[in-house]
């Protein structure tokens, strides 16, 4: 209760304070020659003396801005920036009460055929016609600190503790550097590992295709693209740094990462090496990847898996030993002729104990399996990336980007395994000891080439994808199944499976655009695919007299093979104006689609011919500079696979037979997205509001049947009526007074979904929702105090038909707080607490768990060498409990986590620029 009262007496005395000592500037931007008010004009404050920004703002749709700032002494410069327009500047002595400025008028450029940037005049942020650009040096952040610590300052910029970005709600799926990909386009490395001094500019806009980029078209996706620039003085140098680290348990950690930038010449180079779960690089100074027990610098999925890009690491549970080296390449071999090329290789072993209780729902007599299983994974990859792009003249370009993946996979298992029904009866038991090896190759490019013809707005464009892998697959399986009702025979199996499975792919697009005036085009398309695919198994018993697996075994062993060979015309219309954009395609698909299977000397062949539609359509619509509404609607068909089609037995499963169902016809669906978003930069706060649906017409779905031992046999049938819709709004809003700054940060996620599928032949429907609010809230004080607690509450509730239970439902409560303090000087205290509580977990599972990290730095020698302890896990408490709600079972779940451990670690830091060394502003 104390504490309370503090904190709030502290926020009380800090507002007093800021009210005392703020003042309010306001006016009205106006064209000079035609008195019409200047919308999104960029305000800004900055000292005389240095240049430093003060303070800035945006005028709104009638030109009017206000500003509310700290008390001003010294002389300072009201500034206005707008594009096309002379940068106004008015000097100021001081400003030390309320000021109205009245009506300032603002000159346009003349003679001009772009726009002129002055550099020492850049505002910190400027509004264009599709791009949002903000100054990086207006924003200030601490020394050394990376690119995504900045972004967190930009106005509309949100980071979330996993480390997905969003800009004014709309998420980032691009991050670039002067234009082009570091390492990966997802730009998680670059966010982590570029210092954000380098940085001259962040320019964000609508993520585009490679197509819609050189025909000019507007963005089909409602994703946002960084491009960060890098200050032309920082464009010729070296940075980088090393790090080691050594704790208990024998945990350890060591990464290196070098930058080298000359010009449009970028050379890196990344190593990792450690067992604490971790990628292994970060340039966060406090919490690195320990962050509330996420490895919040990358993506981290729900099955624990984690990594960036494409490329996962580890097994996805349990405790992870990695290593990873990576560079990147990119450069102008010569005039008009860009490339990127990348090399990751990486190595990791993943060791996990998993235990799990499962309820299996059933009209009637619904039965639990229990099973304990033990798991040792190795990963190996490599992983080549290259773009090529050559601007053949002013009117044509190619781009090019081949992609090789070779990766290699083993995987051992004990389990066991045992079913019983309510009445607490043993229906069957499994254990099982298997160890499975898979190798795959992986080969994909992209060719695009585009042609602009002699009138304006008319191009051809010429598209070829393709896939080509290679997968070969050993499996060995030593397993006992024991079946106690309905005399179902035991199966006992001692075997050697091996698979190879190929998939071509090749499709290619032709389209040919014509203007019809300067708003509206028309576009003639068409697109043609062939993919088969074949498998081939062929599993061997063991032979007790020759000790070899050579005993073929028919009942395993089969051949399936498919092909869909598709063309499709299409003509769509695009209408682009200032102020909106729509698009809509539409068109008839042909395609072919023949199977084949060979399993016990028989020849199955199935073969089928469709006609069916496509259309498209998506529109963005500006509603003022900070509004916009975008909107999208996809009807998608999609095939099923040979195995679902095919009506041949697939035994693999000792617990599970799978039988395929000739009659099964084409997934059909349809797809509505919508956002809204607006973000004020004047109050710099914002909000935005987003659905969508996914309708079936036709879904493809599981009908199982349970005999009285529990074992099941499933084929697939069809359904209509089913559905997905998700709903969500969040809203953000930044205070600044002096060294305050204040972020609140809300919002809500929702899904609702109705899934069929059919057991013991009736069929079951179930409703899913899914509600999941989030508070967040920062406060910083300077560059010495940040505190940021959060809060995120998710109820899961599904009600079924047909089942013995009506209903299920779980609460799952999260709640963190991290704070950071930098001070004595060189001195960084961190600590990362959080608490989970899950409502309903089964029996036997703890419910709840509390996860502290605490971590202390020392920087020195002119800040190049950080010294860190940090403690992970300090309460000894962390698990991975999860309850897992679908239309067929209840799962509660357990896997191994990192416990506690201790480490110490020595980093240290080099930057030079243009050959010099970064002068340091203090000394050890």
């Amino acid at each position: 209760m104390k504490k309370r009262y503090f904190l709030f007496f502290i926020s009380f005395f800090s507002f007093s304070v800021f009210s005392q000592n703020s003042v309010v500037v306001k006016g009205k931007i106006i064209d000079k020659n035609t008195q019409v008010p200047l919308e999104a004009a960029t305000v800004y404050l900055t000292s005389v003396k240095d240049s430093t920004v003060i303070d800035y703002t945006i005028t709104d749709k009638k030109g009017f801005f206000t500003m509310s700032t700290k008390k001003i002494t010294n002389p300072v410069f009201l500034k206005i920036s707008y594009i096309g327009y002379q940068i106004f500047k008015q000097e100021e002595k001081a400003i030390a009460e309320d000021k109205d400025f009245g009506i300032l008028r603002l000159s346009e450029i003349t003679n001009t055929l772009g726009e002129v940037v002055i550099k020492s005049e850049a505002p910190p942020i400027r509004i264009k016609k599709d791009t949002l650009e903000f100054n990086a040096s207006s924003f200030k952040v601490r020394p050394d600190s990376n690119v995504e610590t900045l972004l967190k300052q930009l106005p509309g910029v949100e980071v979330s503790p996993e480390g997905k970005v969003t800009v004014n709600g709309k998420e980032v799926n691009q991050v670039l550097v002067n234009g082009k990909p570091f390492f990966d386009k997802d730009g998680k490395i670059a966010l982590q590992s570029l210092p954000s001094d380098i940085i001259n500019k962040v320019q964000i806009s609508d993520t585009k295709t490679r197509k819609e980029e050189v025909t000019n078209q507007a963005a089909s996706t409602n994703n946002a693209s960084i491009n960060l620039t890098i200050d032309e003085d920082k464009n010729k140098g070296l940075f980088g740094k090393f790090m080691a680290g050594y704790g208990t348990d024998n945990r350890y950690e060591s990464s290196a990462l070098i930058n080298y930038f000359k010009n449009k010449r970028k050379i890196s180079v990344l190593a990792s090496s450690n067992n604490i779960n971790s990628t292994g690089f970060s340039m966060d100074e406090v919490f690195d990847t320990m962050g509330g027990g996420r490895n919040s610098s990358y993506f981290y999925s729900s099955d624990g898996s984690y990594g960036f890009g494409n490329m996962r690491f580890g097994g996805g549970k349990g405790i992870t030993r990695s290593n990873m080296v990576g560079v990147n390449y990119g450069d102008e071999w010569f005039k008009d002729f860009d490339s990127n090329t990348s090399y990751f290789f990486t190595n990791s072993n993943a060791q996990n104990t998993n235990t799990t209780k499962q309820i299996n729902l059933l009209p009637t007599g619904d039965f639990t399996t229990q099973s304990n299983a033990k798991t040792n994974e190795d990963r190996f990859g490599h992983n080549v990336n290259f773009t090529f792009e050559y601007k053949i003249d002013s009117t044509a370009s190619i781009f090019i980007a081949p992609k090789f993946v070779k990766a290699n996979t083993k995987f051992a298992s004990n389990a066991t395994e045992f079913s019983r029904d309510q009445n607490n009866q043993l229906l069957n038991e499994n254990v099982s000891n298997t160890f499975d090896e898979n190798d795959k190759t992986n080969f994909t490019n992209s060719i695009n080439f585009n042609k602009a013809l002699k009138r304006k707005g008319r191009s051809i464009n010429i598209l070829f994808d393709n896939e080509n892998t290679n997968e070969i697959a050993n499996s060995l399986n030593k397993s006992t199944s024991v079946f106690y009702q309905n005399g179902t025979p035991n199966d006992v199996r001692n075997q050697n499976i091996n698979n190879r499975n190929l998939k071509d792919l090749y499709a290619s697009e032709i389209t040919f655009m014509e203007p019809i005036s300067d708003s509206l085009r028309v576009s003639f398309n068409v697109y043609g695919r062939t993919e088969n695919y074949s498998e081939v198994r062929k599993a061997f018993d063991f032979d007790e007299t020759s000790q070899k697996y050579s005993i073929l075994n028919d009942n395993l062993t089969n051949t399936i093979s498919s092909n869909i060979n598709l063309i499709a015309p299409k003509m769509g219309f695009a209408i682009e104006k200032k102020k909106f954009n729509l698009n809509f395609a539409s068109g008839t698909n042909v395609a072919k689609f023949d199977n084949q299977s060979l399993y016990l000397g028989t020849t199955t062949k199935l073969s089928k011919k469709y006609i069916f539609p496509y259309a498209n359509f998506y529109g963005n619509i500006q509603l003022g500079k900070s509004k916009s509404l975008w909107a999208m609607y996809d009807y998608t068909v999609n095939f099923p696979r040979a195995s679902q089609l095919l009506p041949i037995e697939n035994i693999a499963n000792p617990l599970n037979t799978f039988i395929g169902n000739s009659n099964l016809e084409l997934i059909k669906n349809h797809s509505i997205n919508f956002n809204f978003n607006d973000y004020d930069y004047a109050t710099r706060s914002g909000y935005s509001i987003y659905s969508g649906a996914d309708i079936f017409d036709n879904q493809i779905v599981s009908s199982t049947v349970f005999n009285d031992s529990g074992k099941r046999t499933t084929t697939f049938e069809n359904v209509s009526g089913t559905f997905e819709y998700w709903f969500g709004a969040r809203w953000n809003k930044t205070f600044k007074k002096e060294a305050h700054i204040f972020k609140f940060q809300i919002g809500s996620n929702a899904e609702l979904t109705k899934s069929k599928g059919f057991t013991n032949g009736d069929m079951f429907v179930a409703h899913a929702l899914q509600i999941s609010p989030r508070a967040n809230f920062t406060y910083e004080y300077g560059e010495l105090l940040t505190i940021n607690p959060s809060y995120t509450f998710t109820y899961n509730d599904t009600r079924y038909t047909n089942y013995l239970i009506n209903s299920a439902s779980n609460v799952l409560h999260t709640f963190n707080i991290q704070t950071t303090n930098y001070w004595p000087k060189n001195w960084v205290f961190g600590n990362d607490f959080g608490y989970t509580y899950n409502s309903n977990i089964a029996d036997g599972f703890k419910k709840d768990f509390y996860l502290w990290n605490t971590s202390l730095a020392y920087n020195f020698f002119h800040k190049k060498m950080s010294a860190k302890v940090k403690v992970y896990d300090v309460l000894n408490q962390n698990q991975s409990v999860t309850k897992t709600i679908t239309p067929t079972t209840i799962r509660d779940e357990e896997n191994t986590v990192l416990r506690r451990y201790m480490m110490f670690s020595l980093t240290y830091k080099i930057e030079k620029f243009a050959g010099k060394e970064k002068p340091s502003r203090d000394s050890w």
